[in-house]
C-alpha cells in the first residue's frame, strides 16, 4: 500500500513539474536589456522586470509581427512564453535603440 502511495506521488510531482514551465528573468536597467541576448528552452516565459527610477519601457517583437506590449512601468513586469524555436530580435517600442534577442532551443 506504501509503495502505490510512493509511486502515485512520484508520478504527481513529475506531472506537475511538466507543467509549470520555466521563467527567464530580463531586467531593464539606464535603458538597456540585461542581457541582452538570452537563451531558452521552448514553453519557458521570459519575464521582463522594469528597473529604471522613472522610465516607462515595452517589448516589441517587431520583425515577428506581434503588436507592441502595454508600457510598463518602474517596479512593473511584461512576459510572454516561446512555445516556437528560433531567434526573436526584439526593441523598446520608445528607445528604438533599446534592442535584445531571445534565442528558443528544444
Amino acid at each position: 500500500m506504501l509503495s502505490r502511495f510512493i509511486m502515485f506521488f512520484a508520478t504527481f510531482l513529475l506531472s506537475v513539474s511538466v507543467l509549470a514551465s520555466e521563467v527567464a528573468d530580463v531586467s531593464i536597467k539606464k535603458f538597456e536589456f540585461i542581457p541582452k541576448e538570452i537563451t531558452v528552452k521552448k514553453g519557458t516565459k521570459v519575464r521582463w522586470t522594469n528597473n529604471e527610477k522613472r522610465q516607462y519601457h515595452s517589448v516589441w517583437f517587431e520583425e515577428r509581427g506581434d503588436a507592441e506590449s502595454d508600457y510598463f512601468f518602474p517596479e512593473e513586469t511584461y512576459e510572454l512564453e516561446f512555445n516556437e524555436v528560433g531567434t526573436f530580435p526584439y526593441r523598446c517600442g520608445p528607445h528604438p535603440k533599446m534592442l535584445g534577442v531571445v534565442i528558443v532551443t528544444e
